[in-house]
């Protein structure tokens, strides 16, 4: 094996192991001065849009400078808001302190590569690259600039989710036996979109492909995968699954269950739980979750259940805006490192291939599988993925 794959593979650990958790951000810095900066945010679609108005909720925002593609979007927005339209990638860039990305996915290499070269620290929704060479090319891009830059996983912002890494950090918990987390949509998605969705598990999944590990925090050694089409067939045309379960077995002994489904019909489910030598844990049960227990006493699903992501999350979108502007101003480390995206993509690829060959798939030779081959030029220089702490 190569010195890029060995590096590659042997920082992947690292970077599940290391990453800690975050607190939630704060708008002030230590001396009690507000940092005023102004924001970008280049796609202001659903999600883009979203940002930009959790962006107007900051104290240390005071000023929103938009651009989409797409003529007379960018536009209506700034009009909503109270912001600035700029008809242009490159005068955003100019005139910002840092960018929120959020064009189609597609163009995320692209925009990353502009952005940093520009020097301006940016949040990139996920996925940053579509497959594990190019992500690869790009992290190494990414990190050879400096330049801070944020993936879009929102549960790494959840208050809940942050108090729960913190106690697993802590010892609170003991030793980790089990992690089940459930990820459940509440209608299925435009079935247009399913040919460009990446499957399940690039797709759905992903989000606790990326979370749980780093709860965890410790390398995932194998995975064994499987789905069904019970929802629409339209899924297995798009050769596609609607149900799916993915176990994970981590380095120390610990697994976890995790389980994604495109129709829940009473409401948008997302849960994790962690049972440990000390106690046993749980995020996302509330009055909302679309759960009835047949207890007596039981939660029962109520007309509130979350209709989709956007509510469920709301407060981790909030936090993750407010975290985005502690990392530009250094008051903060960052949560979400770009690093951590290979790791979970890594992952969404080994599920994939076990849910088609239908056996545990090693997750490391996923990994030295995809990565590029050391140049024939240069082969001493290896892929770096080393993570700071």
């Amino acid at each position: 094996m190569g010195r890029s794959r060995v590096g590659a593979l042997q920082n992947l650990e690292r970077s599940t192991q290391r990453s800690s958790s975050i607190p939630l951000a704060q708008s002030h810095s230590p001396t009690g001065e507000m940092s005023l900066m102004r924001i970008g945010v280049a796609g202001v679609g659903r999600i883009g849009a979203m940002h930009a108005r959790n962006l107007t909720n900051l104290e240390t925002v005071d000023g929103l400078v938009l651009f989409d593609p797409q003529p007379g979007r960018a536009d209506a927005l700034a009009k909503e808001i109270g912001a600035q339209a700029v008809g242009d990638l490159d005068t955003l860039l100019r005139e910002v302190d840092g960018v929120v990305v959020a064009t189609p996915t597609d163009t995320h290499p692209e925009m990353l590569r502009r952005t940093v070269a520009a020097g301006v620290p940016t949040l990139c929704e996920k996925p940053i690259a579509s497959d594990i060479a190019r992500m690869i090319d790009l992290i190494a891009d990414v990190e050879a600039s400096g330049v801070p830059v944020l993936v879009g996983f929102q549960r790494r912002f959840d208050p809940a989710v942050v108090e729960l890494k913190r106690r697993l950090d802590a010892g609170e918990m003991g030793t980790p036996y089990l992690v089940r987390a459930i990820g459940q949509d509440a209608a299925p998605p435009d079935f247009g979109y399913l040919p460009a969705s990446g499957g399940i598990f690039r797709d759905l999944l992903i989000h606790d492909l990326d979370a749980v590990p780093w709860l965890i925090g410790e390398p995932v050694v194998d995975v064994f995968a499987s789905g069904s089409v019970l929802v629409d067939e339209a899924f297995a045309k798009a050769d596609d699954v609607d149900n799916a379960v993915a176990v994970l077995r981590f380095a120390g002994g610990a697994h976890a269950v995790l389980t994604g489904g495109r129709h829940d019909p009473a409401g948008y489910d997302h849960r994790i739980e962690v049972l440990g030598s000390s106690q046993s844990l749980a995020v996302g049960l509330d009055p909302r979750t679309p759960l009835t227990s047949l207890e007596p006493d039981g939660p029962q699903a109520g007309p509130d259940a979350y209709p989709g992501f956007p509510e469920r999350f709301a407060l981790a979108y909030g936090n993750e805006m407010r975290v985005f502007v502690e990392v530009i101003a250094g008051r903060m480390a960052n949560p979400s490192p770009i690093r951590d995206s290979l790791a979970s993509l890594v992952l969404a690829e080994a599920c994939e291939q076990s849910r088609r060959e239908g056996r545990p798939v090693d997750v490391a030779a996923v990994l030295a599988a995809a990565s590029p081959s050391p140049s024939p030029t240069d082969p001493a220089q290896p892929f770096t993925t080393e993570v700071a702490s």
